[in-house]
């Protein structure tokens, strides 16, 4: 009989309703006895695993090496690396070791007197079995990382290794004079060597003779600016090239970690495109973050009105206006802002690296006046606005002024 529409019946059971489990083991069969035997057979026919390897403990030589040689630098820390300079024998301290430490520090920045003063003592015992290619290597840190190191005979010994392997390797002759330039050590005899006719000509045929011309370039403005008594050769206006036409590769590797962005938006913004240049390389070829041109009266003019360079080089210039024309004279002035980020100092310091206390420098003795804009200063300003009161603030400590319209 059909039930009537809407009235509820007995309906079929389903068929896990009423099912009551048995035990674990049908709850979980993966427990089951079958499944743990099978387990345990398998695990038997594996070969057990072999424990890992002892690592041995070294120390000395061999451990400074391991060191230096593993690719993640920070699980060996410095004092790792100075308890195993103290613990080696002088026999274990070859050259190949002392190299890799000197790469080390130059490549992570790591100003490190004690083991800075290490590799300059190696390099003085060592001094007539090493040749210039090695001592280019081990000299690379001290320029780098700006420091000159205590050792009496470290100037003396590099003098005459330079008087011995100058014309062997010339290309390592240069890159040790680079070092010394950085810690404004030149030594006059190997200028003379490095700026004779026959050393240019020689370099001129060589594979290498773009990047020696533009170290000898650095080298002819230090000279220039650095060395008022040295009367030797010098390097050929024919001769000379652009030091640095554009930023650093490690500026522009690191470019969107960098504050030069926001530093020009803000500049826009309060003195007008007009009034400032980016990245404007100046004689003999620094590359400038931002420069100003600033009247008498302190006003930052625009730059489309001003030559944005000043002569080089100074000195000749200058005295060759004082012959001619004293009255004459550029009343603008070149104000540079100076970015200091970060990775322009040694690590975990103050220490400017030598690159860039080269270029500060130099500039400075041009006649740039200098506005340094430091890393930490930068850091703390939470956005645009704050920004364009910390680039007012530093402008107007300098005396400068500029109309409304600029922001």
């Amino acid at each position: 009989m059909r039930r009537p529409r809407g009235e509820p019946g007995p309906r079929a059971p389903r068929p896990t309703e009423g099912a009551t489990c048995a035990g674990p083991e049908s709850c979980f069969p993966s427990d089951g006895p079958l499944v743990c035997a099978l387990e345990q057979e398998r695990r038997l026919r594996l070969p057990p695993k072999p424990p890992p390897p002892l690592q041995p403990l070294l120390r000395g030589g061999q451990g400074l090496e391991a060191a230096l040689s593993c690719p993640r630098f920070l699980r060996y820390p410095r004092q790792h690396l100075i308890s195993s300079l103290a613990e080696a024998r002088p026999e274990e301290l070859t050259p190949h070791v002392m190299v890799l430490l000197a790469q080390h520090l130059a490549r992570h920045r790591l100003r490190e007197p004690q083991l800075l003063e290490a590799i300059a003592h190696f390099l003085v015992v060592q001094e007539t079995q090493l040749s210039s290619k090695v001592v280019q290597k081990l000299v690379l840190p001290f320029g780098r990382l700006n420091y000159l190191p205590l050792e009496q005979q470290f100037m003396p010994c590099l003098e005459r290794i330079l008087a011995r392997e100058a014309g062997v390797a010339p290309l390592a002759t240069v890159n040790i004079l680079m070092s010394l330039c950085q810690l404004r050590c030149l030594p006059f005899r190997a200028l003379h060597f490095v700026f004779s006719p026959g050393f240019i000509n020689y370099i001129s045929g060589t594979p290498h003779a773009l990047i020696v011309r533009r170290y000898l370039s650095l080298l002819d403005t230090a000279v220039e600016l650095e060395l008022p008594g040295y009367r030797g050769p010098r390097l050929p206006r024919r001769q000379q090239v652009p030091i640095f036409p554009q930023p650093l590769i490690t500026d522009r590797a690191r470019c969107k970690y960098s504050h030069k962005d926001i530093v020009a938006e803000g500049l826009r913004q309060l003195l007008g495109e007009e009034k400032y240049r980016q990245d404007l390389t100046v004689p003999p070829g620094y590359c400038t973050d931002f420069l100003l041109c600033v009247g008498s009266s302190g006003a930052v003019l625009p730059v489309r009105t001003q030559d944005p360079f000043l002569p080089y080089p100074p000195r000749s210039c200058l005295q060759g206006q004082a012959a001619s024309s004293p009255t004459t004279r550029d009343p603008a002035q070149r104000v540079v802002l100076v970015l200091r980020e970060r990775w322009h100092f040694c690590r975990d310091g103050r220490v400017l690296l030598g690159s860039r206390a080269l270029r500060e420098r130099h500039l400075g003795l041009m006649g740039y006046q200098l506005l340094p804009l430091p890393f930490e200063e930068l850091e703390s300003q939470r956005g645009l606005p704050q920004l364009k009161s910390y680039l007012r603030q530093k402008l107007q400590a300098l005396g400068l002024r500029w109309g409304p319209e600029g922001g």
